[in-house]
């Protein structure tokens, strides 16, 4: 079954479009998390973590080789998309050495010291 789209054919609950006429407001940025929601979450969070630390129950042994591992495995899950963008555009976030630039060369009557004037 070949399946092709084509773009005068989508719905217009298939995502935000581009206004058309003068009245019509543009939004570029949608939030999928709105501001407030974030801070009431981690508020949340940091309040039960903190309410947990005064109880023995929750105090779990952690053998550190394997915490450091798990920190790995999280960075690498939460920086996979970053780092993909930084290799597709070939960006290198840190500098080695001084940077080297091709100039002009100098012709042949300028390296003699002689000028037209």
């Amino acid at each position: 079954m070949d399946c092709h789209c084509n773009f005068t054919e989508l719905e217009p609950s298939d995502g935000p479009l581009l206004p058309t006429k003068g009245s019509d407001e543009f939004k570029p940025f949608i939030r999928r998390l709105p501001e407030f929601k974030f801070w009431y979450a981690i508020t949340k969070a940091f309040i039960i973590s903190f309410l947990m630390t005064f109880f023995s129950m929750f105090d779990v042994p952690v053998f550190w080789p394997i915490l450091l591992c798990y920190w790995f495995v999280l960075f690498t899950l939460t920086m996979k998309r970053q780092i993909m963008h930084m290799i597709k555009y070939k960006y290198v976030p840190f500098n080695i050495g001084k940077q080297k630039y091709g100039g002009k060369k100098a012709s042949a009557a300028s390296s003699s010291g002689l000028r037209a004037e």
